[in-house]
């Protein structure tokens, strides 16, 4: 279904949304919590991505299909290596056989995993033979998905031996590493990051973590959600006030980098009572310069959040992107020049050039990729525009358009 954004100012000058919870946090506790049971969640995301990973963690089918769910296939690798005596098969979409495993594949190997490509070498599908891990040493390059990182510290401590993993070079996402550790802090297991190593006890015995786990884990909202907020509010008028539930001030997320960056823009972050409001105070205009190794998720949003405003920028550290959904370098570098804007590419960098006119009524591809549909949505504020296959957002933001209908913005389906 394609849908038409009509060009409006917001009407409700100060609104409030409510974001289900973190797809990132999400799919690491649902993951602890088919490794420890006695672990209760609360405001888990409802997002596609987080269903199909709580219904592969559920069914006992000797055929598992993630679809576009990238970091399900990620983690349920590692999770289904150490399930004892089961055999599974995990596929996805097309997209998905296109997107690399290897990686992973050969770390679950080095520490004694059974894994076969069905298919093409490096790439799902992939027929998994669980059994015991002994071994406990491995290495992986640190500038790789962090997923695939916190995928082997996800079920470190259920090996014998824990898990010693040695990082080699920068590190890339740091904080979506530090959020699974802090997770598997708060249930009790014992972590440690030194340098580039990281060390995971085993909980041997389930005794050992009980006492420290939460009994019930409430998940904070999501972070990327709230980026398409912060570009809203960029665009806005100033005095326009949108508040969101419910977010912590010491997030462990690294897209809360958004709350820094989009001072940038002129707009400020109030953490109250669960909640935050953003607030457009004033009309700032300058070139960007930003480094997002940490927070790639959000370099679509800012990308349109300046375009929009009609600055350049100039953003690094995005050489995972061209691994997600779609290689959302190329596909932002198409759709912002359709809109007429100037972008150039590298294979971990965008240049956006400032301009000053925005194309009438342009249709957005969105290429399998909810991030696509939702960071150009902000665009309305400025000019009427056509969203392509808009249910995209399921992915991870199923109540999108409805949120945006209800603060005022004009939605028709086509």
């Amino acid at each position: 279904m394609n849908i038409t954004l009509h060009k409006s100012q917001i009407v409700n000058r100060k609104s409030k949304v409510t974001i289900t919870g973190s797809k990132s946090e999400s799919n690491r506790l649902l993951l602890l919590q088919a490794l420890y049971p006695d672990l209760k969640l609360e405001n888990v995301s409802n997002s596609d991505d987080s269903n199909l990973m709580a219904n592969a963690l559920n069914t006992q089918a000797d055929i598992v299909d993630i679809h576009h769910a990238g970091t399900a296939m990620r983690f349920l690798t590692a999770y289904f290596s150490i399930q004892e005596g089961r055999t599974v098969t995990l596929t996805g979409s097309k997209r998905m056989k296109e997107r690399p495993i290897k990686i992973l594949v050969e770390a679950l190997q080095d520490l004694g995993a059974e894994i076969e490509y069905e298919d093409h070498e490096g790439f799902p599908p992939i027929k998994i033979k669980g059994k015991k891990l002994t071994k406990n040493k491995v290495s992986l390059k640190a500038n790789v998905s962090s997923q695939y990182i916190s995928a082997l510290l996800l079920i470190a401590s259920t090996l014998e031996n824990g898990l010693e993993l040695s990082l080699e070079g920068e590190i890339t996402s740091v904080p979506y590493i530090n959020m699974t550790l802090s997770l598997l802090d708060e249930i009790g297991v014992e972590t440690s990051f030194e340098n580039n190593t990281i060390t995971i006890k085993p909980t041997t015995n389930p005794d050992s973590y009980r006492d420290k786990q939460p009994a019930t884990f409430t998940v904070e909202s999501d972070w990327s959600s709230a980026s398409y907020y912060f570009s809203i509010a960029a665009l806005s008028d100033i005095g326009t006030e949108i508040t969101l539930t419910s977010y912590k001030e010491n997030s462990l997320q690294g897209d809360s980098a958004l709350v820094d960056i989009y001072k940038h823009f002129g707009v400020s972050t109030v953490f109250k009572d669960n909640a935050l409001t953003l607030k457009k105070d004033t009309l700032r205009l300058n070139p960007l310069s930003l480094d997002l190794k940490n927070a790639p998720d959000i370099a679509q949003t800012i990308a349109v959040t300046c375009f929009a405003l009609g600055i350049s920028c100039d953003l690094t550290g995005l050489h995972t992107l061209k691994i997600k959904e779609t290689d959302r370098l190329v596909a932002l570098k198409t759709e912002i020049e359709k809109l007429g804007g100037d972008v150039n590419i590298t294979d971990k960098s965008l240049h956006l050039a400032a301009s000053n006119s925005i194309n009438e009524l342009v249709s957005i591809a969105t290429y399998n990729d909810h991030r696509m549909a939702m960071a150009f949505a902000p665009l309305a504020l400025k000019t009427s525009i056509i969203i392509e296959d808009a249910m995209v957002v399921s992915k991870s933001y199923p109540t999108f358009w409805d949120d945006l209908k209800s603060i005022g913005f004009e939605i028709t389906s086509n």
